[in-house]
């Protein structure tokens, strides 16, 4: 394994993929139904509209999920998902989100660090309905904290940052 171990770690920290928003949506407060927007401002805390950017940990100010793994979800519930019902902020197509965990990267102009996979809840049962929970597992997403505000829009790139 010693041999492997410097090119694997190489490849950990180059990621050539460049992903791409396709949703973004905030809840103006807690338990409510999010709001789909076009574009938002991200502040030091988070999402500026949304009840998490005052009230949590900055290590979960934003939430990502990707939009293939929407699809799977899809497909294992039998119906088509709206992301709102996922309660994540952002949704990226064309880039492996976990590949960003633990990194650093841009979406339009705020820079972002991935902090750790964005497991489900119980809510994914009331919002995805029977087995939701179970079926958003291993697909739920990223948390990132803000490193750089900025604004991010509905089609700006995804784009990991190298160090």
């Amino acid at each position: 394994m010693p041999a492997t171990e410097p090119l694997v770690k190489e490849l950990l920290h180059t990621i050539p993929q460049v992903g791409k928003v396709t949703f973004i949506s905030i809840r103006p407060e807690r338990r409510a139904l999010p709001v789909s927007v076009q574009t938002v401002t991200v502040n030091a805390k988070g999402l500026a509209g949304d009840h998490f950017n005052s009230s949590y940990s900055d290590k979960r100010a934003v939430t990502l999920v990707q939009q293939e793994h929407l699809a799977a979800v899809s497909a294992f519930m039998g119906k088509e998902i709206d992301p709102l019902q996922t309660r994540r902020n952002i949704v990226v197509a064309g880039i492996n989100l976990l590949s960003l965990k633990h990194t650093r990267f841009q979406i339009g102009t705020a820079i972002l660090e991935g902090t750790g996979e964005c497991h489900p809840c119980s809510r994914m049962e009331e919002n995805l309905g029977v087995g939701g929970y179970n079926a958003m597992r291993g697909h739920g997403g990223l948390t990132a904290r803000v490193i750089q505000p900025g604004e991010i829009k509905i089609g700006d790139e995804v784009r990991f940052l190298t160090t």
